[in-house]
């Protein structure tokens, strides 16, 4: 477990720390790009935080590698080395997208050949758990399925990337889950590469999320861009991929038939929220005659806005949303039964309902305020001039890809 926190510390502070020094350099020779007619900010800010996350990415990678627990991870195969070369892929791509707004076909075209890699290299959905059977399919059949699948994902998050701290909050929580997730799996399973591999990967995406979120906090200095959004759906789609195809339920003590299913449901608990938006947003889009991939300002946080939450608020759901859904999910596993599970989802169903329903700043505006009273020369109480409204523009979020 040391090591897991070296890895974690390792990608906390050096994200931190270059999130730092891009923001210095994006403000020094002004790569902040023009704000467009889509965006919601009005002021110019740097979209190249996902440059300080590969980084850190990259450093906690070289701490694992030092560590006997992960060598084997770097020698054994070539499933490292591939994630390593895809998320390099990513990278660059992202970063010339955040530059230069390339087209969405460049860009879809990058995500395949990166999960193609991945899917080339072993990191593949090679079966398909069904009650205490494996559906194994042809290699080819595989090998779409798993190329198909990362690609969604990485697009799922990249469209949910639309409030200040939204991407890197949700993968925090996700994939905080998903390490437990995986952690009594080797507990039940013992010492499994594809285990190890998850488990890694996870943790060091929970770390370059913890070193970035303090620079795209509202009210963001800095986004992550097209080159963080894709690299943290790249990121939890290969960790995901890795433990949900290769995983046989049989092997697991569990008593629960259903509870069989929870390596595929889990994975699709964590996502739940940008997968949700995604499809919604593709149907509204095709339903319009318009490209799947063209930007709008019609997503699930745009709308939260519209209803009259703060940013922070809006956040804050969707957090709550991931929360829920990724604990139910990760209760149906360990409980070995679904009433826990249930009141937790029931639950948090309720409160975010409520919270959705009524936003703090309509509650704030309805409740009865008292207007200052100040003195006049002579004593008597009158009303005073009511203060001029804090000076500042719209808060400074902006419309995904």
């Amino acid at each position: 477990m040391l090591s897991y926190v070296l890895v974690l510390a390792v990608a906390v502070v050096v994200t931190a720390v270059c999130s730092y020094g891009v923001l210095w350099l994006a403000k020094r020779f002004q790569l902040a790009p023009e704000v467009r007619e889509r965006d919601v900010h009005q002021n110019p800010t740097p979209r190249l935080g996902g440059v300080a996350m590969f980084i850190g990415l990259l450093a906690a990678f070289g701490a694992a590698a030092s560590l006997p627990e992960f060598q084997g991870l770097f020698r054994a195969d070539l499933k490292m080395w591939a994630l390593i070369g895809a998320c390099l892929l990513i990278a660059v791509i992202g970063v010339l997208d955040d530059l230069l707004d390339l087209d969405w076909m460049i860009k879809l075209g990058a995500q395949l050949v990166a999960a193609g890699v991945l899917a080339w290299n072993g990191v593949q959905i090679v079966s398909i758990p069904v009650g205490d059977t494996l559906i194994i399919g042809s290699p080819t059949v595989n090998f779409v399925l798993t190329v198909f699948l990362i690609t969604l994902v990485m697009n799922a998050v990249n469209f949910v990337d639309g409030l200040d701290g939204l991407v890197a909050g949700v993968a925090i929580i996700a994939s905080g889950t998903f390490f437990v997730y995986t952690l009594i799996l080797s507990s039940q399973l013992g010492s499994s590469a594809s285990v190890t591999f998850a488990s890694l990967i996870a943790l060091a995406l929970v770390g370059i999320c913890v070193g970035f979120l303090p620079f795209n906090w509202h009210r963001a200095k800095m986004f992550m861009g097209d080159t963080g959004a894709l690299l943290v759906g790249l990121l939890m789609a290969t960790s995901t991929v890795s433990v949900t195809g290769e995983l046989n339920p049989a092997a697991l003590d569990l008593k629960l038939v259903l509870a069989s299913y929870i390596p595929i449901l889990l994975p699709f608990a964590v996502l739940a929220m940008p997968l949700a938006d995604f499809a919604l947003a593709v149907l509204r889009r095709l339903r319009a005659g318009k490209s799947p991939f063209e930007a709008d300002r019609q997503h699930l946080h745009h709308r939260l806005l519209d209803m009259g939450h703060s940013p922070v608020q809006a956040v804050s759901i969707f957090y709550l949303g991931t929360a829920v859904l990724s604990a139910a999910g990760l209760l149906v596993f360990t409980s070995q039964s679904f009433v826990v599970p249930i009141i937790v989802l029931v639950a948090g169903l309720v409160v975010g309902a409520l919270l959705v329903k009524f936003p703090a700043s309509r509650v704030r505006a309805a409740a009865p305020q008292r207007r200052p009273v100040a003195l006049t020369g002579r004593g008597a109480p009158v009303e005073a001039a009511e203060a001029p409204a804090e000076a500042g523009g719209e808060p400074n979020e902006r419309t995904p890809e």
